[in-house]
């Protein structure tokens, strides 16, 4: 799919639009212009000998002016164009857009129904949407509940109290119970917690109550939480001026609420072993990325009748995901171009150049040769000296 040739169409047609109403303004101020310098005209007192001479001459020269611009054939001209733009555009949508995705869909694949019920109904509950998510079930005629109902439950009524009605009792509690584990994960939601309600009772009560509360939770973050420890107490010295233009105004910014829910709501799936994203939010993203690619190759492809596209075992072509869908480590051999496996791992030769095991091998004639030349660099490189990559 390429998305650029589709914006390219679309402001094509957008600039033919704006051309055109432009110019159909300018006709209309030119028409309007010289109808009422006739008409002022015709109203005047006529010079002798004739009145009716007078008028006529007066249109003549209205109808000539008219006759002289053109403004049908101006305004046709600027139509046609746009009338083009706009024939071509749903053929571009057609060719870039193809609706049949069936021709990169794998039909030999076995799904489990249960489990993919279980994955939708799970991103409704994500979402707070708990009742479409259970009718979700109902209909789908699966009686088992979403074992992460109920946390999720719980993890929407803490992010409500933070968002709707800037409450932290319920999120200060779930992080103190939890402590242990977030320090484990080396994550900084109770810091992040304890400062907006320090920032909280510094504004509504004192600022005696506000270094109280620092005393009891702030040391057990000093070592990871220094610096901001400090402009939290310094801006107390601020509390009975404008803290909004202090040194320290970036502390009332709502960001910081937003980043504090987002922590916990990531925190919060770690611990029951869910990723940030849910699973479907994941495969779909991850399958716009990858269905044009396969898309466009099956579509070169489709004349060969030696492509069996239900029989491969690795994905045809290379599809490029983007950072966040890459979970672990992939090591694609630059000359075989082939994913490494543990029968075919990454092995390193002393010029530093990465190859595939097998590549090596069949460089090497299947070890008949101790030596042979780096595809990359002009080194000979010593099969005894390669070295198995882990990742």
């Amino acid at each position: 799919m390429e998305l650029k040739s589709i914006k390219d169409a679309f402001d094509r047609v957008a600039n033919k639009q704006k051309l055109s109403y432009t110019k159909t303004h300018e006709i209309l101020q030119m028409l309007s212009q010289e109808l009422d310098k006739a008409l002022s005209v015709l109203q005047e007192p006529p010079p002798p000998p004739s009145q009716f001479d007078h008028n006529r001459s007066i249109l003549a020269d209205a109808k000539k002016t008219l006759t002289e611009n053109s403004p049908l054939t101006q305004l046709e001209v600027t139509e046609r164009e746009l009338n083009v733009a706009l024939t071509k555009y749903p053929k571009v949508l057609e060719k870039q857009l193809n609706s049949d995705v069936s021709k990169a869909y794998r039909t030999s694949v076995e799904f489990d129904t249960r489990v993919v019920n279980q994955i939708i109904a799970n991103f409704f509950y994500r979402q707070g949407m708990f009742d479409i998510g259970d009718s979700f079930l109902a209909e789908a005629g699966d009686e088992s509940e979403c074992t992460t109902r109920e946390s999720f439950v719980e993890m929407h009524q803490i992010v409500e109290a933070m968002e709707k009605r800037r409450e932290l009792g319920l999120a200060l509690n779930w992080a103190t119970l939890n402590s242990e584990k977030l320090k484990q994960s080396r994550s900084d939601l109770e810091m992040k917690l304890h400062s907006l309600r320090f920032l909280e009772i510094a504004k509504d009560q004192s600022s005696q109550e506000a270094i109280n509360y620092a005393r009891k939770h702030f040391p057990v973050h000093a070592d990871s939480s220094l610096h901001e420890i400090q402009k939290l107490t310094c801006s107390l010295l601020w509390r009975n001026r404008n803290l909004e233009h202090s040194p320290y105004s970036e502390l009332l910014s709502p960001s910081r609420w937003n980043d504090a829910v987002r922590e916990l709501t990531r925190q919060y799936c770690n611990l029951l072993g869910e990723s940030s994203e849910s699973a479907l939010s994941t495969a779909v993203t991850a399958g716009t990325q990858a269905l044009p690619v396969l898309l466009k190759y099956m579509n070169v492809m489709a004349a060969s009748k030696k492509l069996d596209w239900q029989s491969m075992e690795q994905l045809p072509v290379a599809v490029e995901l983007s950072e966040e869908f890459q979970f672990h480590s992939v090591f694609v051999c630059p000359v075989s171009k082939e994913q490494a496996s543990d029968e075919n791992p990454p092995m390193m030769m002393p010029c530093g150049h990465v190859l595939c095991k097998q590549t090596i091998n069949k460089m090497s004639k299947n070890g008949a040769k101790s030596s042979f030349k780096c595809p990359y660099c002009p080194t000979d490189v010593d099969i005894s000296r390669c070295r198995q990559l882990h990742f």
